[in-house]
């Protein structure tokens, strides 16, 4: 499959406008390479998503992953500021292999990754995370931060979305 085969199949199972519309950003600012570094976002481009990005550190060795900068609708979600925070440290239940293997999987392979999942924390059920991973990387070979975006939707609204969606 070719590179821009790949990235028409990745962008098509992104569910939420604003993901695609990052990703699609985050693949100007790669500009031929496998991945763009930090230097290349620029925030100001994308003001009205900044309430659910946040950059996440990578430490390659410990395998642990550092929120350098989290949005105020994360802040929300957790109820208390995760900025500073280990993602290891963070109350995700039963759902922490669940993150720390799709936080690996963006490092380790230095691709994009995406995903769906009911209830962000315990007390959360009734909204529906739709996450999106981006690798970001100083030497275009090695993941050194991940620029996330997180957006939350009732539950029942995230239903009616994806059914629509589907029949797009």
């Amino acid at each position: 499959m070719s590179a821009a085969s790949s990235e028409l199949a990745f962008r098509a199972q992104l569910i939420v406008p604003e993901q695609r519309q990052l990703y699609d950003y985050w693949l100007n600012c790669a500009n031929e390479r496998a991945m763009p570094s930090r230097e290349d976002i620029h925030p100001a481009d994308f003001p009205r998503l900044l309430p659910s990005i946040s950059l996440i550190d990578v430490d390659a060795d410990s395998r642990r992953f550092k929120v350098r900068l989290a949005g105020t609708q994360l802040r929300d979600i957790y109820e208390r500021e995760i900025t500073g925070c280990y993602l290891d440290d963070l109350n995700w239940g039963d759902m922490s292999d669940y993150w720390h293997a799709a936080y690996c999987r963006v490092v380790d392979g230095s691709k994009p990754a995406q995903g769906m999942v009911r209830g962000p924390r315990g007390n959360r059920d009734h909204l529906v995370q739709f996450w999106l991973r981006l690798p970001l990387s100083d030497d275009s070979k090695n993941v050194n931060m991940i620029l996330s975006y997180d957006a939350f939707v009732a539950a029942a609204e995230a239903d009616e979305a994806r059914l629509l969606s589907e029949v797009v």
